[in-house]
């Protein structure tokens, strides 16, 4: 695993706020995804009887990656699930960047599931994601 991920403290009263590194722009997105999962729910306390498969494509990265946890979001208020896990591969066709990512989880259930921050959505506050000496960094703020 080449992407790690941190909370981060005093971003706001009600928001939720974290950084993702990673060593390609793959990990990046990984590493935020698994972020925002975990924001929502303990993935290891959910199921994976509720599948979703997602394609999404933009030019710019950092609009893909914000389409994209907006898109994860989406679901989890669309569906009422939260997610075990979300499969991604992130390839770039001519200037196109292409995400194909699978949503796995299961349908909220406060009886077997360890439920964290209702999160409403993704922010622009702080939002960002660039390459700094060939690693990746994105920092996201949720609001809760």
């Amino acid at each position: 695993m080449a992407w790690t991920f941190r909370f981060l403290e005093d971003i706001a009263l009600a928001d939720l706020g974290f950084e993702a590194e990673g060593e390609s722009v793959e990990e990046v997105f990984r590493g935020t995804t698994q972020a925002l999962i975990e924001s929502l729910a303990n993935p290891s306390t959910v199921s994976g009887r509720w599948e979703r498969a997602i394609e999404r494509s933009d030019a710019d990265l950092a609009g893909l990656l914000f389409d994209w946890l907006s898109e994860v979001v989406y679901w989890k208020d669309a569906a009422g699930v939260v997610f075990r896990e979300a499969p991604l591969t992130l390839t770039q066709e001519g200037d196109v960047w292409l995400l194909r990512a699978r949503l796995i989880g299961a349908p909220v259930d406060q009886q077997t599931q360890e439920l964290h921050a209702d999160v409403k959505g993704v922010t622009k506050h702080l939002y960002g994601l660039k390459q700094t000496d060939g690693r990746w960094k994105a920092r996201v703020v949720l609001d809760v």
